[in-house]
């Protein structure tokens, strides 16, 4: 009687156990995150944000991510170590057999970062919802210049710690909904999906076949330069 008593504490504490790590955060060390992407733009180049991609996909491994995007004939991969603060943009024009690598320096990526306006006050409101498969809490937060903003971060998931930008560390849990800036532009990412899938490992070495430039010789060729 007595082992059956020890048995059945047994199988309970298995079956709490299972439970337990059935709702336990699930870390995700590489895969992709699919975002829909919402533009706030000023009056006058409202028009362009029809011209802008509503989607933007970033691979992930480790450290590394890697975004890539289609403008014109060209292919552009960016890879970037968040945690390091290195990168790396690959410019390949097939139609004009053209690979060009630029590096992007920890200072240049700083530099970035700082002309982009400080995200400050972080405060969770306790407020939950669901956004998209993921169990979410609000924050609030706002900008140095005065804007307001909220996001939504999840504990159903674990991404690498920096994924969503140096300016999220002090959040707890993962980015399923935010307003950030990219390339002084301010937009509004949520998650559509994350699945865990063998993408990496990514290196920021410049590949065989490119040709190493700067940013200023690559904007010069697009009459970019001064």
């Amino acid at each position: 009687m007595m082992f059956k008593s020890v048995k059945t504490g047994f199988l309970a504490t298995i079956l709490v156990a299972t439970a337990v790590m059935a709702n336990a955060q699930k870390k995700i060390s590489q895969g992709t995150v699919t975002y829909g992407v919402e533009y706030s733009l000023p009056a006058e180049q409202a028009s362009m944000a029809s011209q802008l991609p509503k989607e933007q996909k970033v691979k992930f491994s480790g450290n590394v991510m890697r975004m890539d995007m289609q403008q014109g004939p060209a292919s552009i991969g960016i890879l970037q170590d968040f945690v390091q603060k290195t990168g790396l943009m690959l410019i390949d024009v097939p139609i004009a057999q053209m690979q060009y690598a630029v590096k992007m320096s920890k200072e240049e990526i700083e530099q970035a970062e700082a002309s982009a306006p400080k995200l400050i006050d972080f405060k969770a409101t306790g407020e939950k919802q669901k956004v998209g498969d993921y169990n979410a809490e609000k924050y609030s937060y706002k900008d140095d210049k005065g804007g307001t903003y909220e996001l939504w971060a999840t504990n159903d998931i674990e991404l690498p710690n920096g994924f969503a930008g140096s300016q999220f560390k002090d959040i707890k849990g993962s980015l399923v909904k935010y307003t950030t800036f990219q390339n002084g532009m301010k937009v509004t990412l949520t998650v559509k999906s994350i699945s865990e899938d063998k993408v990496g490992p990514f290196s920021l070495e410049v590949p065989s076949g490119y040709e190493l430039k700067t940013m200023q010789e690559i904007m010069a060729m697009q009459g970019g330069g001064e």
